[in-house]
């Protein structure tokens, strides 16, 4: 379905939103515990790592619903 509605609109991205957010978690639990547990940091490089896998979780995440609620309006299909 198409959203003709800013409603409609708001409702596919932010349904969309949970999804990414959901399916990418594990990978950053798993960068997140990997920097932990790294012996050669520390702790302040540790939080840095961790800042930069945050900031690269938000990132993938908003280019992923971005590309999957442009994909559902246009019907992009996958390959």
């Amino acid at each position: 379905m198409v959203p003709t509605k800013k409603k409609d609109l708001q409702e596919l991205v932010t349904e969309t939103t949970k999804d990414i957010y959901e399916d990418l978690a594990p990978q950053l639990i798993q960068m997140i515990n990997e920097t932990k547990m790294n012996p050669e940091l520390t702790e302040a490089q540790k939080q840095d790592e961790i800042s930069l896998h945050m900031m690269g979780y938000v990132k993938s995440c908003t280019n992923e619903i971005i590309i999957e609620v442009l994909a559902h309006i246009l019907g992009l299909e996958e390959e």
